[in-house]
C-alpha cells in the first residue's frame, strides 16, 4: 500500500516485496525442507550449548562465557532472514512491512558486527591463555570479560543504527520490489530516488573496515600464539595448546572465508553473493555448535550430563 504526501511529488512506501532466491522456482519445496532442518538444528544446537554451559559449573570460565555469547548471536542471526525466507518458499509470502525491512537491516548488521568483534575478543582470550597462562585469571577477570562482551554489543548497536538510519532516510519512490531474499543495504539503495553516494560510501567503509580490522587483530593474536606453542617443550603440551584454538580457528575461517572470496574475486561476486549470504545466514550458525561440541571434550561431557539429568530426572 502506498500513500501520497501533500504536494511533494514522490510516494512513501509502506511495504516491500522480496523476490527471494533467484532461479529456485522448481526447488521451493526441497529448499524449504532443507532450510527448515538447518534452522531447527541451529536453534536446538545453540540452546543445548547454552544449557550445558549454564548447568555445569566447571564451564563457568571466560572461554565458555564468550561461547554463550556466540550461541545467542547464532540464534539471533539465523532468525533474521530464515523465517521470512521459509514463508516465501512455502506460501509465497513475499510482502514485508517497512518496519520488518528496517528490522532486518538493523539486526543483520548489529549481530554480524557483534559476531565479528566477538571472534576478536575470543582470539584475545586464547592469546592470554596460551601466552600468559600464569596471569590468565588475573587478566581475564569476570569484570573484564563482561566489559569486553558488552563493548561488542554496544559498539555494534551504534554501527547498525547509523547504517539503518542512513538507509531509510532515503526517499523510496521507484519501486517496492527488492531483488533479494531479505532486506539489506545494497539491494535497498537501488530503489532510492536520491543520491546514494553517502550511504554507499559509509557502508563500504564500515562494512569493510570492521571485518578487516578484526581479521588483522585475530591474525596477530594467532601469530603470537603459534610462536608460543612452538616454544613448548613437550609434544603433549603443544597438542593441548593447539586443540584449545582449533574450534575458534575453524569458526573464524567459516566467518571470514566466504567474505574474502567475494572481495578478492570480483568477477565471481555476482554469482557467489547469494550462496555466500545463505551460507552465512543459515548454515554457519548451525555448524558453530557442532564444531565446538565435536572438538571439545568438556562440552561433550556437559551435554551428556545435561541429557542424563533430563532423562533420569537427577539433580545436576
Amino acid at each position: 500500500m502506498r500513500s501520497h504526501v501533500g504536494l511533494v511529488n514522490h510516494t512513501v512506501l509502506t511495504h516491500f516485496i522480496l523476490l527471494g532466491i533467484p532461479n529456485t522456482d522448481s526447488l521451493q519445496i526441497i529448499l524449504f525442507i532443507i532450510f527448515l532442518i538447518f534452522y531447527l538444528c541451529t536453534l536446538l544446537g545453540n540452546l543445548l550449548i547454552l544449557l550445558a554451559i549454564l548447568a555445569d559449573s566447571r564451564l563457568h570460565t571466560p572461554m565458555y562465557f564468550f561461547l554463550c555469547n556466540l550461541s545467542i548471536l547464532d540464534i539471533g542471526f539465523s532468525s533474521i532472514s530464515t523465517p521470512k525466507m521459509l514463508a516465501n518458499l512455502w506460501v509465497q509470502s513475499r510482502v514485508i512491512s517497512l518496519g520488518g525491512c528496517m528490522s532486518q537491516v538493523f539486526f543483520y548488521h548489529f549481530l554480524g558486527s557483534t559476531e565479528c568483534l566477538l571472534y576478536t575478543v575470543m582470539a584475545y582470550d586464547r592469546y592470554v591463555a596460551i601466552c600468559h597462562p600464569l596471569r590468565y585469571l588475573i587478566i581475564m577477570k569476570w569484570r573484564v570479560c563482561a566489559m569486553l562482551a558488552a563493548s561488542t554489543w554496544i559498539t555494534s548497536s551504534f554501527h547498525a543504527t547509523i547504517l539503518t538510519s542512513l538507509t531509510f532516510t532515503l526517499p523510496y519512490c521507484r519501486s517496492n520490489v527488492v531483488d533479494y531474499f531479505f532486506c539489506d543495504i545494497f539491494p535497498m539503495v537501488k530503489l532510492a530516488c536520491a543520491d546514494t553516494y553517502i550511504i554507499e560510501t559509509v557502508s563500504f567503509t564500515n562494512i569493510g573496515m570492521v571485518p578487516m580490522t578484526c581479521f588483522l587483530l585475530i591474525l596477530l593474536s594467532y601469530i603470537r600464539i603459534i610462536y608460543s606453542i612452538l616454544k613448548i617443550n613437550s609434544a603433549e603440551g603443544r597438542r593441548k595448546a593447539a586443540s584449545t584454538c582449533a574450534s575458534h580457528l575453524t569458526v573464524v575461517t567459516l566467518f571470514f572465508g566466504p567474505c574474502a572470496l567475494i572481495y578478492t574475486q570480483p568477477q565471481l561476486s555476482k554469482v557467489l553473493v547469494t550462496p555466500v549470504q545463505i551460507f552465512g545466514n543459515v548454515v554457519a550458525p548451525m555448524l558453530n555448535p557442532v564444531i565446538y561440541t565435536l572438538r571439545n571434550k568438556e562440552v561433550k561431557a556437559a551435554l551428556r550430563k545435561l541429557t542424563k539429568v533430563q532423562v533420569t530426572g537427577e539433580q545436576p
